[in-house]
């Protein structure tokens, strides 16, 4: 049973219910003193603790999407970022590993629903290698390799904590994007999907940390770089966009307008603000304040130039803490930046509300980028 499925929830409570039944049942007969009834009455704690706690994590999962299978969740078979050089690369920096099988409108074939590739992307400024996943649609993969220079491309990124595959299993990024082709309501666009956590497990913010990883380097340069020479797409910024959630929300919109001239739209979907600052993120900043203002995009709208880039961010009026933020985000937009929103009434921060939202960011996305 997946993680998500809901008889893994229900299954999970069931299972709680008889550790209780249990325990109210066996509990008297422990009663008396001796090392043998202690042991037992510690142990149907530890049972009731255990068993209480999993239905509930596993609801928090489902609504968050931090883990789409078994797999991630144990580490088995996780695909999240090498650390830097442990895989090699070729000499644009991206190496092939396989194919993602899947499956969609009852088919497999690549000429009906486009391929997925597993690959490493290996920085060369920043030193730092990371997994990722590249959707390349029909048109791309029957293209010449002279037109596939007019394809656009669009990085996705997931919140944090969280791995690449909720991008296809949870928001099914491919599927919105096969779905918007098909009916009319995009073009077709390769798709770079991962997590923005590059070295795990910190949280990097997609910032290049003084003395630390040089992340947003990763982002603005490396990435979209080894990606264009490997599928031979256009460098041309007008034709790359980045969107993400929570986390990844932040770095695109912080990407766009701190990097112009690697990404000239982007969405940010429940995104914050600012920088989180906490033991999962460490120093950012190593004690500068002007940095730390630098990453701060409010005050970025508020105090410096604003570059000609297409933003559009999502939040909820219900439900979500950062809406106000939002609200000021929009008022502080000027000429050339340019600001689109998607509001809902209800929407907390979850998956939930994310993947009303992917649809029409990304078709929205995609509709802004421009190739020769």
């Amino acid at each position: 049973m997946s993680i998500g499925a809901w008889p893994t929830l229900a299954l999970s409570i069931a299972v709680a219910c008889a550790v209780f039944a249990v325990t109210v049942r066996v509990w008297p007969r422990l009663s008396a003193p001796g090392i043998r009834n202690i042991l037992g009455r510690i142990g149907l704690q530890l049972a009731i603790t255990l068993t209480m706690g999993v239905p509930l994590l596993l609801a928090v999962n489902s609504s968050y999407g931090f883990y789409a299978s078994w797999g991630d969740l144990l580490a088995l078979a996780r695909d999240e970022p090498a650390g830097a050089g442990s895989a090699p690369a070729g000499q644009d920096g991206v190496r092939v590993h396989g194919t993602r099988s899947w499956r969609y409108l009852n088919s497999t074939d690549p000429a009906v629903i486009g391929r997925i590739d597993a690959v490493t992307v290996r920085g060369a400024r920043s030193g730092i290698s990371a997994r990722a996943y590249v959707y390349l649609p029909p048109e791309y993969l029957a293209a010449s390799a002279a037109d596939r220079r007019r394809f656009p491309a669009v990085v996705t990124l997931s919140g944090y904590p969280s791995t690449t595959r909720v991008l296809i299993d949870l928001f099914k990024y491919p599927q919105h994007a096969l779905d918007g082709v098909r009916s009319g309501a995009m073009r077709p666009a390769v798709l770079v999907m991962l997590t923005p956590t590059v070295a795990p497990p910190r949280d990097t913010e997609c910032i290049d940390v003084p003395k630390g990883p040089q992340t947003e380097t990763f982002f603005a340069d490396d990435l979209p770089a080894a990606i264009a020479s490997h599928y031979g797409l256009t460098r041309d910024p007008r034709a790359w966009g980045v969107m993400g959630n929570s986390v990844g929300g932040y770095c695109a919109l912080k990407l766009a307008l701190r990097k112009p001239d690697s990404y000239r739209a982007a969405a940010g979907l429940s995104a914050n603000y600012e920088a989180a600052e906490d033991p999962t993120t460490g120093n950012l900043f190593g004690g500068n304040a002007q940095y730390r203002r630098e990453n701060d995009l409010l005050w970025r709208l508020r105090h410096l130039p604003q570059p000609p880039v297409s933003l559009l961010v999502a939040s909820s009026r219900k439900g979500e803490h950062q809406y106000p933020q939002t609200v000021d985000f929009i008022n502080a937009v000027h000429w050339p930046a340019r600001v689109s929103s998607i509001t809902l009434p209800m929407g907390g921060h979850t998956y939930e509300t994310w993947n009303r939202e992917v649809k029409p960011a990304l078709q929205w996305l995609i509709s802004r980028l421009h190739t020769p």
